[in-house]
């Protein structure tokens, strides 16, 4: 029986974005909320949290990126110059925003402005990503094999909503990993933070589920036709069961569990992505296979895949075990 390594890859390309989404979204998540902690050791202790991993965390969109285009290379070539835009924006937010996490220790006489580029460079980041995904959830204009829309079709309601539910998202990640990394009056800040970003997630995971349906007729379908609502239906109530678990975490005085249970969400909203676009890789134009290359470049590629992911995963694990623990201002772990 041949395997369908077309499959095999579209769930490789899948676990890569997601990989980078909980890696790279707290970290992100802590720009964004960078001015909500005060000038001095508090600040510096956020910082030191991500310090250790912040940019071996960026090495999931790396592969993520490249697995596309040598993967499926029809949907690169459509999607990247449909979200030219969003994308060449958060490349150069994800680049100004390392400048400035590695000039604000060098250059203590201009630190104030290297904050500032620091958090917004990760909004505009994460905010891009956002957009990034509900211009192609929402459809890309394809006539042909090519890209035949707009410079501005990405740009809509809908996309702006996705953009601003992900920087919620990853400021709420980034609060609670601070919840597990630190101490005292930042930890308690922290799950301050975590107590208002937790609703308004919830609500902006909402909202974008709600106005999904009503995109494409296939989503509909899919989420609100019986009886295809019975098969989809645990997504949506894992949601609701994981944000009551949450809150109760977080109230209990919890450290670790809402970091967990957040990525746990995140998981959900994914899984209910993957749904919604299956087997589509551009929503209802492009099927995964259409796009695939040549059964033997899967096979070469799959030789590759198969020796480096493991090692991203063993030194990305290597990396979190070694620098485990709370952080301090000097970034001291332990």
């Amino acid at each position: 029986m041949s395997i369908d390594l077309t499959v095999i890859w579209a769930f490789i390309i899948a676990f890569a974005v997601f990989a980078y989404v909980v890696m790279d979204g707290f970290d992100l998540g802590i720009g964004i909320l960078f001015n909500r902690f005060p000038v001095g050791p508090e600040r510096d202790t956020a910082m030191n949290s991500i310090a250790p991993v912040w940019d071996g965390n960026e090495t999931w969109l790396v592969l993520g990126g490249g697995g596309l285009l040598a993967a499926f290379p029809l949907a690169y070539a459509v999607v990247l110059p449909a979200l030219y835009a969003p994308l060449v924006a958060m490349l150069l937010a994800l680049v100004f925003r390392g400048v400035a996490f590695e000039f604000r220790w060098r250059d203590p006489a201009h630190r104030q402005a290297w904050d500032v580029a620091f958090q917004g460079g990760s909004f505009v980041a994460a905010f891009m990503q956002g957009v990034a995904l509900g211009a192609l959830l929402q459809g890309i204009t394809v006539e042909g094999r090519a890209y035949a829309g707009g410079w501005w079709e990405w740009l809509s309601p809908f996309s702006l909503l996705t953009g601003l539910s992900v920087v919620a998202g990853y400021a709420l990640l980034g609060a609670c990993w601070l919840i597990l990394k630190t101490e005292a009056g930042l930890q308690a800040r922290a799950r301050a933070l975590a107590g208002w970003l937790g609703p308004l997630t919830l609500a902006a995971v909402a909202a974008v589920s709600l106005a999904t349906p009503f995109l494409e007729t296939a989503y509909f379908e899919r989420w609100l036709t019986w009886p295809s609502i019975l098969w989809v239906a645990p997504v949506p109530i894992l949601v609701a069961l994981s944000s009551l678990l949450f809150w109760r975490s977080l109230k209990r005085g919890d450290e670790g569990l809402p970091f967990v249970l957040t990525l746990f969400i995140f998981f959900l909203c994914f899984t209910g992505l993957g749904i919604s676009m299956w087997p589509y890789i551009v929503p209802e134009s492009i099927t995964i296979w259409d796009a695939a290359t040549t059964r033997s470049g899967q096979i070469f590629m799959l030789v590759g895949a198969a020796i480096t992911v493991p090692l991203i995963l063993g030194y990305t694990g290597w990396a979190y075990w070694v620098f485990r623990g709370k952080v301090k201002a000097d970034g001291y772990h332990g």
